[in-house]
Formats: C-alpha cells, structure tokens, sequence
C-alpha cells in the first residue's frame, strides 16, 4: 500500500468524510451498533478519523493524543468474530462507495482495512 498516494488523493477531508460516512452506518446497524454506546459515538468516529490520518497521512495527532495504537488490545472488551468482521468491512465498503472512491485508492485500501479488521477478531468460528 503506498499510503503517500492515497493520502494525496484523500487527504485530511477524504478520511474525514469517509469515517463519516462508515460511522452513519454504525449507528443503525444491528450487529455493530450495540458495541458503540451512544454517549462515545463522536468519540469512536473521531479516534478512527485520526488513526487514518496518522496510518495513511502520517500525521501525528493520533499517537500524541492516543499512544501506539494497540488496536487488538482496544477491541478486546468487544466480542468480534467472523460476522462482525465482515459486517465492518460491508459498512466500510458501502461507505468507500458513498464517497466515490477511485479505484485505485479502493484496491489498496480493501486489503488494509481487512486485514485490520482480521487482526481485531479475539472469538473462534463456531
């Protein structure tokens, strides 16, 4: 993934709109939207806006504020399994779509964001 390109096409507004538009989904959904309390929900899209642009833009706002990310140790009060995986990545992809992604930005950031979200599952297939 060559994190410059995309941060050039994307930019602080591009990460901004796309957090955005994953984080309308959220609130909604069924599955996802339980493990968001409601009270923290600008909090969670805020914290996702700025590891994006710390992981694509390097900017530095995330780890000032947040530390190294530890992203699978923050998750694990959260049960995440196969079907929370893919119902993240579904929303993510919906909310690439909405934004009207260019292809290539898409492809690098597909592969990226599954194996992120791969990497947060702490529950065994059935």
């Amino acid at each position: 993934m060559d994190e410059a390109a995309i941060w050039e096409e994307m930019g602080d507004e591009g990460c901004r709109r796309l957090v955005g538009a994953f984080y309308r989904r959220i609130s909604g959904d069924d599955l996802l939207g339980p493990m968001y309390p409601a009270h923290d929900l600008a909090g969670a899209e805020e914290r996702l806006y700025l590891f994006l642009c710390f992981r694509l833009g390097g900017d530095s706002r995330y780890p000032e504020q947040r530390g190294h990310p530890r992203l699978r140790m923050r998750h694990m009060p959260f049960r995440i399994g196969e079907a929370e995986r893919d119902r993240w990545l579904q929303l993510m992809g919906e909310a690439m779509t909405e934004c009207g992604m260019s292809t290539g930005v898409r492809g690098a950031l597909e592969p990226f964001f599954a194996q992120v979200a791969d990497f947060m599952r702490n529950q065994e297939p059935a």
